[in-house]
């Protein structure tokens, strides 16, 4: 079953990602030309997905919307993965003081609302695909600290790491080459399920208006647009909600599947 998910999974962000690397190819239109006489068409052979209201070709906006998505998945979640891992592993092999100030401040960020500390970012900050990629990966690195701080406490008791410390190695040398490597698949794991959290948290905040702006195509920003107009133009609500479904589904059944076979192989 673990490797059906890893293969399902693979296959969707394989895809994805093809697309989102030939979206210039692949685009029959402009992703922002405007076409007044093709206004909220609905699917047809000329637009294999519609228009929207100002008569842009629905797929070619959804191909670059598919760019920006994945874009923001990446590097929001390396910036998470970067503070996470260092707090979290950090935190595990000191424990004393250093362990319990840096889980307090944990505690604390993990106090406040996610998406109403997201909004509260957003406000200071220009609403930018580079800003919203670094407020998504400083709001959403404390569980990732948490998860490593634990595996990190677990591993530095084990015979191993008490051998490599009688012979004289250092704590560097110690977290970098025989404890981090250790973490590894739970890191992993972790990141591939926040990559689907991350795209679907830009999805909500340009839905919202708050994330990537207009003319930039994003599966959020044009959801936002179809939803005055969802009675006459299903496609603007149905086909950029399939890509985020569809997007999100599988990097969870990728990051099941690893962890499955992580556990069976333990």
């Amino acid at each position: 079953m673990s490797r059906r998910f890893i293969l399902s999974g693979s296959l969707i962000i394989g895809i994805l990602i093809i697309l989102a690397l030939f979206a210039p190819l692949l685009s029959p239109y402009d992703p922002n030309k405007i076409d007044v006489e093709n206004i909220l068409s609905p699917p047809s052979k000329a637009h294999i997905l519609g228009t929207d209201s100002l008569g842009r070709d629905l797929l070619s906006r959804i191909l670059y919307g598919t760019r920006v998505s994945l874009k923001v998945g990446v590097v929001a979640v390396g910036i998470a993965l970067l503070i996470g891992v260092a707090i979290g592993a950090l935190a595990g092999y000191c424990s004393g003081r250093i362990d319990a100030l840096l889980m307090r401040f944990v505690d604390i960020m993990l106090c406040f609302p996610t998406f109403f500390l997201l909004l509260s970012m957003v406000a200071f900050l220009r609403p930018t695909v580079f800003n919203i990629m670094l407020i998504i990966g400083l709001t959403s690195w404390m569980g990732v600290a948490r998860i490593v701080r634990a595996e990190v406490l677990s591993i530095k008791e084990r015979e191993f790491i008490r051998y490599i410390k009688a012979m004289g190695a250092g704590d560097m040398r110690i977290v970098s080459k025989h404890i981090l490597p250790n973490v590894l698949p739970s890191i992993l794991v972790v990141g591939i399920l926040r990559m689907g959290g991350a795209i679907l948290t830009e999805s909500a905040l340009s839905f919202l208006g708050l994330g990537v702006q207009p003319p930039i195509p994003s599966w959020g920003s044009i959801l936002m647009e179809g939803k005055s107009v969802m009675d006459i133009a299903w496609w603007m609500s149905v086909f950029p909600g399939i890509a985020i479904l569809l997007t999100v589904l599988g990097y969870n059944l990728l990051a099941e599947g690893i962890r499955t076979l992580a556990i069976s192989r333990s």
